[in-house]
């Protein structure tokens, strides 16, 4: 049985979406989301978009790595555009 490794990276990875949920979750509780229709073309919500946006930021991640031999890093910059425009006007 083998045991996951955590390093640094992945453990401040999951605790950054561990805070970003906890900070959707206060952001809901102060002001509740209503349901509209954007880009996306169904009725989401802020937490469905949420989740459409690291879906889609996982993606792109997973393209950079089979399609290029440079390293992950500036995927960053493209992931963090989707989550934005997803989560604006998603």
């Amino acid at each position: 049985m083998g045991w996951m490794y955590w390093t640094w990276p992945t453990a401040i990875f999951f605790m950054t979406i561990f805070a970003m949920i906890g900070g959707m979750l206060v952001w809901e509780l102060l002001s509740p989301t209503i349901e509209r229709r954007g880009f996306l073309r169904v009725p989401t919500t802020r937490g469905t978009r949420f989740f459409i946006g690291l879906l889609g930021s996982a993606y792109i991640h997973l393209a950079w790595i089979g399609f290029t031999d440079l390293t992950l890093w500036p995927a960053l910059l493209p992931s963090a555009l989707w989550m934005f425009i997803v989560m604006r006007w998603g």
